[in-house]
């Protein structure tokens, strides 16, 4: 490695020579402006433009385009990160030319979508939402961080916090589901998983919260489309989770494909600069999402130079792949279209990331083949992964106790999903082992040995039609075809079941069939496998409905003639003996849904906070004329948000109120007494709520303010607490104050949003 050049060594050194350590605070920032001072002195105006470009190595991609011309541009300092380039051999290699043969030897940041784990894959992100469980998910996003930074990653584009309420968006997988206080909790976890305790340690990677803003809520739930909603809305139900995970300290932010009140996210000044800098007080830098600033052109802002001048006006730093800033910039200044004072505020924010994460320090303190070679898929690693996936899963229905299974006989395991382990990751598992990841079919026999013979057959295809399937398994997820005639290939699989005691049916949606362009108009089980499963039920024995899927999916027939449903999601690289784990008891389930479950599409968006109408439908009432309702349809989900059933039963005590009424500096705590009525260990999800009565604005029936996870033992009991202060009855109003206006509300604690108890309290003056 070549001698930096004398200022560099000064600049790194200084802190040393006068005894600071590097994580003190405020004499750390003054060493970061320093240094950054010092650096950009030395920067030609094309090398600060460099730093604003993002570019591929073409190993992941998430749209059309692939940068060219990688290796030129770095030694031109024309690159100020690259994503998408994995292990740490090629890393290196690519951080040695820009340390080496660049002018100024500023490294690269290196980034990856790392969504619910590198090597070692957890359950999808709706998955792990429906664990509850802060702590474990927090752990995940550690495990996440130290294997991706052994392998030379230092930056991942997660967590992605949109609130989705319609489940025909696929990318509803990718998040926390539809409510605002759980995903800001999980938004927090995530970033503290991350990013630790500091951001220069050689295992942590830069969290890159996204996307900003109101991705989730695309019209028709279709990807990519245009959303629109209140100021009221966005502050109240989906700003908080990005808000949450600023506060937490992420260093990046993406923006969203959307337009929001008419103007594209990427574009978006208000959002960027008024909402992000000016109002949350972020300091780290804004990226944009794949190519978004040459889809403004799309969108009709202008041809690549206008729409390159206006995200940087807006406050975008760094730009995905499109280039627009790289080869417009300079000829915006010149125009003065933009001024040197915005190209040097999106450097410096660059800069700075890579300052805080110890590159200028060490280039290459994330390249440890030795270390990743000890990290990567480590048992440890593993168990955690086993663990999070049991915990993730949701059992829907469990009929005359069929749950959990014996550890003896025969079973068939009959479907598409039982033997396809590339599908078992789910959807934005980018860096897995897809060729070693084991099957459900394998991981049970891994975790069953010999106690129980597994037979099995696919039963049908995942989908009739051959091309929908073809876009349904991209990226390596093929599940091969069956040719045959659909009662041929039932009938086998029959013949299979015949000499079983109790047939697990591995069905639902594939890895691919949600996810990123993966919008669905029809959410149920595709048909093709409805009727192998209805001809399944028809033989008498036993069915368990073992389900797959990224998203809420409309079960209303499967949940009257099926058994037994365990929701598996898509549990990671331990989904198979997770799965094993949780049929034949070993682990209790104890997931509960992020999501309300429809009864039908038509329904969507469904969700539990919804507001009131001026004409509500009378409780436990399906129709009534001029009542706000459907003529086919029950306005109730089939499976409501927090909804989760366990193989023991929890009965809840009187809930109970330290008080009717307190003042806003005051608290209020909530009792009840849950206790485990069954017969088995396990595991309760206790869920506080709250409605504000009457207020200046409209407000949601029920809001989740808070939830306790306990585990109890047969015949014990616990008491749980939940406190109630003036925070927790804000909202945004029409002027957008957050404030708590004094008055009557409801408190309800239960086991999900349908089934609670409640009472009444005031906020007095």
């Amino acid at each position: 490695m070549k001698t930096p050049p004398q200022w560099l060594i000064f600049v790194c050194i200084i802190p040393l020579l006068i005894g600071v350590h590097p994580v003190n605070g405020q004499q750390r920032n003054r060493d970061m402006d320093n240094f950054i001072k010092e650096l950009m002195a030395q920067m030609t105006l094309d090398e600060k433009i460099g730093q604003l470009n993002l570019v591929t190595a073409g190993e992941v991609t998430t749209g059309e385009a692939v940068s060219t011309d990688v290796e030129s541009n770095i030694k031109e300092g024309k690159i100020g990160g690259i994503f998408s380039m994995t292990s740490a051999q090629r890393i290196r290699a690519a951080q040695e030319l820009a340390v080496n043969h660049s002018r100024l030897k500023i490294p690269i940041i290196f980034g990856l979508d790392v969504i619910h784990g590198y090597k070692t894959i957890f359950p999808i992100p709706l998955g792990l939402a429906a664990s509850w469980d802060m702590d474990l998910i927090q752990e995940t996003a550690r495990i996440a961080a130290i294997e991706a930074a052994a392998d030379g990653l230092n930056w991942t584009f997660s967590p992605m916090v949109d609130i989705s309420r319609d489940a025909r968006w696929g990318r509803i997988s990718e998040g926390s589901g539809e409510d605002t206080y759980l995903g800001s909790r999980i938004a927090e976890a995530m970033v503290r998983g991350y990013q630790g305790d500091d951001l220069a340690a050689y295992n942590t990677l830069m969290a890159c919260v996204k996307h900003f803003a109101l991705y989730g809520a695309a019209e028709a739930g279709r990807d990519y489309n245009t959303t629109d909603m209140s100021l009221h809305r966005m502050y109240n139900e989906y700003l908080p989770p990005y808000k949450a995970a600023i506060d937490a300290g992420a260093g990046s932010v993406m923006t969203s494909f959307n337009d929001i009140n008419g103007i594209p996210a990427t574009a978006n000044q208000w959002l960027m600069t008024d909402v992000l800098r000016k109002q949350w007080g972020f300091n780290g830098f804004v990226v944009t999402d794949y190519t978004a600033i040459n889809e403004l052109i799309d969108h009709g802002l202008g041809d690549l130079q206008a729409v390159s001048a206006l995200s940087l006006k807006a406050g975008v730093e760094m730009d995905m792949v499109g280039e627009g800033f790289l080869t417009t910039l300079k000829k915006s200044l010149e125009e003065g279209k933009v001024n040197e004072a915005d190209i040097n505020r999106a450097c410096r924010l660059v800069l700075e990331a890579k300052y805080k994460l110890g590159l200028f320090e060490d280039p290459f303190r994330y390249c440890d083949e030795a270390r990743a070679q000890q990290e990567l898929l480590n048992p440890t690693h593993l168990a955690k992964a086993r663990e999070a996936a049991g915990k993730s899963f949701v059992l829907l229905k469990n009929e005359g106790q069929l749950l959990p299974l014996k550890k003896q006989g025969t079973v068939a395991l009959i479907g598409p999903l039982a033997n396809t382990g590339s599908n078992m990751p789910g959807t934005w598992s980018v860096s897995a082992d897809l060729e070693n990841t084991p099957s459900l079919l394998e991981g049970m026999q891994t975790a069953l040995g010999s106690q129980v013979k597994i037979l099995h057959h696919q039963g049908s295809n995942l989908l009739a039609d051959t091309v929908y399937q073809d876009r349904a398994t991209m990226f390596g997820r093929a599940i091969p075809r069956d040719k045959r005639p659909e009662a041929e290939i039932i009938a086998e699989a029959l013949e299979i079941a015949k000499g079983t005691d109790v047939i697990i049916a591995a069905l639902g949606e594939s890895s691919e069939m949600s996810g990123e362009s993966s919008s669905r108009t029809d959410i149920g089980i595709p048909d093709v496998q409805q009727r192998l499963l209805a001809k399944l039920l028809e033989t008498g024995k036993p069915v368990v409905l073992v389900l797959f899927t990224g998203r809420p999916l409309t079960l209303t027939w499967e949940h009257g003639h099926v058994p037994a449903i365990l929701n598996a999601w898509f549990g990671g690289t331990e989904t198979g003996k997770a799965v094993a784990d949780v049929l034949f008891g070993d682990v209790n389930p104890s997931g509960k849904l992020p999501a309300t479950f429809p009864q039908h599409v038509g329904q969507v968006p469904l969700y539990y906070s919804h507001k009131n109408t001026g004409r509500p439908l009378a409780e436990g009432q399906w129709f009534q004329k001029f009542r706000s309702n459907y003529l086919d349809v029950s306005n109730d989900p089939l499976y409501p948000f927090g909804y989760g059933l366990s193989y023991t039963t929890f009965a809840y005590g009187e809930m109970t109120l330290s008080t009717d009424s307190f003042k806003k500096n005051d608290t209020l705590q909530v009792y009840v007494e849950v206790t485990n009525t069954g017969n088995h260990e396990g595991e309760e999800v206790v869920q506080l709520y709250i409605r504000d009565l009457v207020a200046s604005v409209t407000r949601p029936v029920k809001e989740l303010k808070g939830f306790r996870k306990i585990r109890l033992k047969p015949g014990e009991s616990q008491r749980v607490a939940f406190d109630i202060t003036e925070e927790d009855l804000k909202f945004y109003n029409t002027s957008l104050e957050h404030v708590a206006e004094p008055g009557e509300f409801a408190a309800f604690v239960g086991t999900n949003s349908r089934d609670v108890q409640e009472k009444r309290f005031f906020l007095v003056e």
